[in-house]
């Protein structure tokens, strides 16, 4: 049984141009329908595109995504990879949440203090003096 863009798009749950894009990209491959031309996928490309959504989901580029099809295609094992990929991955992540962690306190912090300080008009000399005075504290 074969799909059309939006009847695969429908079914994975993502928008037509997202399967448009991973065709582009070569994650799905499509037929051209003869009679209208129209792009036309088998049912292994919606396997496919959940997968890509998967790892997506995970992290994963869609350059690792390519890499990781290729793998499959090649018959080999891409779960090594995976893996390694992840272990690499987690300490940066780690690393983006603590850094978003101590953004969000500033943040915070800043929101509470400005609670109470009036509304600047620009002079010509300032643009906004709640973030200019938050800056030289």
């Amino acid at each position: 049984m074969s799909m059309t863009v939006s009847q695969l798009a429908k079914a994975a749950q993502v928008t037509a141009e997202t399967v448009r894009h991973y065709t582009r990209q070569g994650l799905l491959q499509a037929e051209k329908d003869p009679y209208n031309g129209y792009q036309l996928f088998h049912q292994g490309q919606l396997k496919r595109l959940r997968f890509i959504n998967q790892s997506r989901s995970l992290g994963f580029s869609l350059k690792e995504i390519k890499a990781i099809l290729a793998h499959e295609a090649e018959g080999d094992s891409p779960c090594p990879m995976v893996r390694d990929l992840l272990q690499q991955r987690v300490p940066l992540i780690e690393a983006q949440i603590a850094d978003l962690q101590q953004q969000l306190e500033r943040m915070q912090t800043a929101l509470s203090q400005w609670q109470q300080m009036p509304d600047g008009a620009p002079d010509g000399h300032r643009i906004c003096h709640l973030i200019e005075t938050w800056e030289q504290q």
